[in-house]
């Protein structure tokens, strides 16, 4: 398995965002290690929104693009 494992002091949000959506969808990364990315994305998804990304950029695949509007979703009703 090729894992790029970036921290978030050394990698930009959409850098880390990228990386880790690489593991989630990798079907060799274990279930608990997806889990434990999750909040991290999550984490991730202002900047992400506050740099336009997705204003820019449609996630095609089409699991994560569900996950992700989701989370965006539950974050503006928090």
């Amino acid at each position: 398995m090729n894992v790029l494992r970036l921290t978030t002091t050394e990698a930009s949000p959409i850098e880390a965002f990228v990386a880790c959506a690489h593991q989630m969808l990798d079907p060799d990364t274990p279930e608990a290690a997806r889990r434990a990315m999750e909040p991290r994305l999550v984490a991730l998804l202002p900047a992400l929104r506050a740099l336009g990304v997705f204003e820019l950029f449609e996630l095609r695949h089409p699991a994560l693009r569900t996950w992700v509007e989701d989370e965006i979703r539950e974050g503006a009703t928090r």
